[in-house]
């Protein structure tokens, strides 16, 4: 049986995230995967300096080891004899993207060593979410900022756009750390491309054999709202009608949104912000068209002041606005940094609660999921949804199928990924619709499938090891 190829993390090391994944491996009699955490190379340190790095040197069954330096002189030895297959196109992705030179490429070019030494499957790359670290978040900021040194916007859906009102890089290298303030979500997303598009090029100079469980350009485009829509509706896959008008033009702001929700006689609608997630930032809106009453339930809270703009945050909790003047804060702020509208689709649902389906998609088959029922218009379940089966929510085995389905087409939408959380809504006439695409959505605690949590599903699916389930 050939050995299993490494995993190289890219990752918060220590979070819940990285954590299931080493449990996975370890239990599935896999090496440690190598981690490379996001604040060395946030920190200016080069990709194949942290290669050398032990990161990944932890113990798995039979005493397993596998860290970073071992895959980074395995591969040297194969570099001269493995070459990439662009155009074979498995569960997983094409290679590491080739990039401009590096003073570490010379290591590439060393002479292979001795012939008796283990051979080294290509690793599989993977990128984890940035989230739940303020440090994090603060340096993406400020790789996002106008006077960045790393300023490639490659892989930025919208990067010819600037963003407004940007803080400069000793700005917002100076942010406080508030719990659930929203900083400057827009140049959050910034950095973070220019963070994937340095990483997609130093891992193709590096390791141009490997090949990547989500390809960086991908996963920046799941993470915008807008280009996700765009891609799904370019590929043929149901999703709630955009909030558009005769012209195609979108709203901009709180007026342009009202006039085309009455133009478009749209009056219930979501808007979310572009990059958000769990959440965050998601407005379920309403407009009296007789009337111009309005009301609104999100998680955005606001802290207003006299002498300086208000401060927008995640509360956590839902909250309900009907006061105009607020709202047209709330909501100009979020256009400011991006945000999309779409048709409100009445969920399915009894005795008053509605639901979603968050369904795992792994290497293009449909596996885990889990519905999250609500009495609110908004799921998610750390908002106190409520956590049940497809089928305890009311699904007939006909409408789980559909619902597979279309997760399946949905992340057919990204040819270079092979793992996404598919947000499906299921209507009240029963048609299927996607409303997100999420890279990260797999921390789904206590649902298997086939025996398995979603990581060891992973592990098993895309590695190349033939394992019985």
């Amino acid at each position: 049986m050939p050995p299993a190829e490494p995993l190289i993390v890219f990752c918060n090391p220590g979070d819940r995230r990285s954590e299931g994944i080493q449990q996975a491996r370890s239990r599935l009699g896999m090496p440690p995967a190598v981690l490379i955490p996001y604040a060395g190379l946030l920190q200016g340190q080069p990709l194949a300096e942290l290669l050398e790095q032990p990161m990944g040197g932890m113990s798995g069954q039979a005493g397993q080891r596998v860290d970073g330096m071992r895959v980074l002189d395995a591969l040297q030895g194969q570099a001269q004899v493995n070459s990439p297959a662009p155009d074979r196109q498995p569960d997983l992705t094409e290679p590491a993207a080739q990039g401009r030179d590096s003073s570490r490429q010379s290591r590439l070019a060393a002479p292979a060593p001795a012939a008796h030494a283990p051979a080294t499957a290509p690793p599989l790359l993977r990128l984890e979410s940035p989230g739940g670290s303020f440090e994090t978040e603060r340096a993406l900021i400020a790789l996002g900022a106008p006077d960045a040194p790393d300023a490639d916007d490659s892989l930025h859906p919208y990067g010819g756009q600037p963003d407004l009102r940007p803080l400069s890089f000793k700005a917002a290298g100076a942010l406080k750390d508030m719990p659930g303030v929203l900083h400057h979500p827009s140049q959050w997303f910034r950095g973070y491309c220019r963070l994937l598009a340095r990483i997609q090029r130093e891992a193709g100079q590096l390791l141009p054999a490997a090949r990547w469980t989500n390809h960086p350009g991908e996963i920046a485009a799941m993470t915008d709202k807008r280009r996700t829509q765009q891609l799904l509706a370019a590929a043929g896959v149901p999703i709630p009608r955009p909030l558009k008008g005769s012209s195609g033009e979108a709203p901009v702001d709180y007026a342009s949104l009202r006039g085309l929700m009455l133009s478009q006689r749209m009056h219930r609608v979501f808007i979310k912000l572009a990059s958000g997630s769990a959440a965050s930032g998601v407005i379920a809106y309403q407009l009296n068209p007789a009337t111009g009453a309005e009301v609104a339930v999100t998680t955005i809270g606001v802290e207003s002041y006299i002498t300086r703009p208000p401060v927008y945050y995640n509360s956590g909790k839902l909250r309900r606005y009907t006061d105009s003047a607020l709202l047209a804060g709330i909501i100009n702020w979020l256009y400011r940094h991006g945000a999309y509208a779409e048709q409100w689709i009445p969920k399915s649902g009894a005795d008053g609660q509605s639901f979603d389906i968050r369904q795992l998609v792994v290497a293009g088959v449909a596996c885990h999921s889990v519905a999250r029922v609500s009495r609110t218009p908004i799921t998610n379940l750390h908002l106190r949804s409520r956590r049940m089966t497809p089928a305890e929510a009311g699904l007939t085995e006909d409408m789980q199928a559909e619902v597979r389905q279309t997760a399946e087409q949905s992340l057919a939408a990204f040819p270079r990924s092979s793992v996404a959380g598919i947000d499906v809504l299921v209507g009240s006439t029963g048609r299927t619709y996607t409303a997100d695409v999420n890279p990260f959505g797999d921390l789904l605690y206590d649902v298997e499938y086939h025996g398995c949590s979603t990581y060891e599903w992973e592990m098993k699916q895309l590695s190349g090891r033939n394992l019985a389930l």
